[in-house]
């Protein structure tokens, strides 16, 4: 077997049946990786073509495909099954296994679309079109449900019924703001999650934030934020979010504690800690034995030295997949300092099992239904291109502002 390319290219080898893959990390060329994967015939590689989807697509997009496709010819090795061109029972049969170790229907549907994706790119018949790997994946949706796993919403005063008026209770991003320490990584991380409730950002989208990004508006106090590509803005239209006064004076806090002028905004804080050591009286010299290494520095005192630290502010932006990290330490840390008096060690253990990256964006998505904003305003305010999740979000909350939920509050 033999893959060669559309552009009158050598030929590249493929491994056989037999092989495994190489014990080498794969280059970010998307090529290279269908070359590596387990085919049944010679197949032909347009790399132009190959070139071109990469240039059209997210780098997110793109590890994406690589993931899937890459487990998928993985599976196919150790089942000694042909990963190009798959046959549908193959497909139907790696959904399957696939949904045996706990997949979620939802991510089946992303390992279907990547195998139909590299189908189509190699000019392939699309076995995910069959009604056989449209049929299994069904029964695997029928029998396991399609709900997905929400991330638990970090709403401003968290879980309550009037925003304006009600007091901050349970898990609030106010009371993690004030918790959040005085020292760089305190106000890095202060300014971090304002932002970021402000926004709605995703991790990905808040991580790009620079310096550049931010923008004067029309009340002194508050800015305006650029956001020059997002996940449902891959062509780069662009965007505009709203910064709040709170939000301007964390940020402000954090550049000139870092010494931010330009570049990104949010970036890794290295801490070393160094332990106070008491004063040292020197030797006299008849105290040193002769067992012992001679060195006359033993007769010298040495001063008490205090406890200290010291930060490195790093020159890259934080990686996207540090922010849910990030959120969960603070509000341990918030925890610890009482700033979260009503919730019990079993509560935060609880709570902190659902919280990632996306819970300030749940929790302004539910903010603003809260507050009584329609949907439009809801999904232009956090740049949403369709319904379904904004909606998915507040369905707990829209229950409960229903009419069963008013006439409840009416009979008590």
């Amino acid at each position: 077997m033999s893959t060669e390319t559309a552009r009158e290219g050598p030929e590249i080898p493929v491994a056989p049946p037999e092989a495994v893959l190489p014990a080498v990390r794969a280059p970010a060329d998307l090529a290279w990786t269908i070359v590596q994967m387990r085919a049944g015939e010679r197949i032909t590689v347009n790399e132009g073509l190959i070139a071109a989807y990469q240039a059209a697509s997210s780098p997110h997009s793109i590890r994406a495909l690589k993931s899937d496709v890459e487990a998928f010819d993985a599976w196919c090795r150790r089942n000694n099954r042909i990963a190009l061109p798959a046959t549908p029972e193959i497909v139907a049969d790696y959904l399957d296994a696939r949904a045996g170790q706990g997949g979620k229907p939802a991510s089946l549907g992303r390992y279907k679309a990547s195998i139909a994706k590299i189908h189509q790119l190699l000019d392939l018949k699309d076995p995910t079109q069959a009604d056989l790997v449209k049929l299994r994946l069904r029964a695997i949706r029928r029998e396991k449900g399609t709900a997905q796993a929400q991330a638990r919403p970090l709403r401003f005063k968290g879980p309550v019924r009037d925003v304006e008026r009600d007091s901050p209770r349970g898990l609030n991003v106010r009371a993690l703001l004030e918790a959040c320490a005085g020292d760089l990584p305190g106000l890095r991380d202060r300014a971090l999650l304002s932002v970021a409730y402000d926004t709605g950002l995703r991790a990905s989208e808040l991580v790009a934030i620079s310096i550049n990004d931010i923008l004067e508006a029309l009340d002194p106090e508050a800015r305006l934020l650029a956001i020059a590509r997002s996940k449902g803005d891959q062509e780069g239209e662009g965007a505009t979010a709203y910064l709040s006064p709170r939000s301007v004076r964390a940020v402000a806090a954090w550049r000139e504690a870092a010494g931010i002028d330009a570049g990104p905004l949010f970036r890794r804080v290295q801490v070393r800690r160094y332990k106070a050591r008491a004063a040292v009286k020197g030797r006299s010299i008849d105290s040193i034995s002769g067992r012992e290494t001679w060195d006359l520095r033993k007769t010298l005192s040495k001063p008490a030295v205090k406890a200290r630290v010291e930060y490195d502010i790093g020159a890259a932006a934080l990686h996207p997949g540090s922010i849910g990290p990030i959120w969960r330490a603070i509000i341990q840390r918030a925890f610890d300092r009482g700033a979260l008096g009503d919730l019990t060690a079993d509560d935060l253990a609880r709570l902190l099992k659902g919280i990632s990256a996306h819970s300030t964006r749940v929790g302004l998505n539910q903010d603003l239904f809260v507050a009584g904003e329609d949907l439009a305003g809801i999904m232009d305010a956090l740049r949403w291109k369709s319904p379904r999740m904004p909606l998915a979000y507040n369905r707990n909350l829209a229950a409960e502002a229903g009419a069963v939920g008013r006439l409840s509050r009416k009979l008590e």
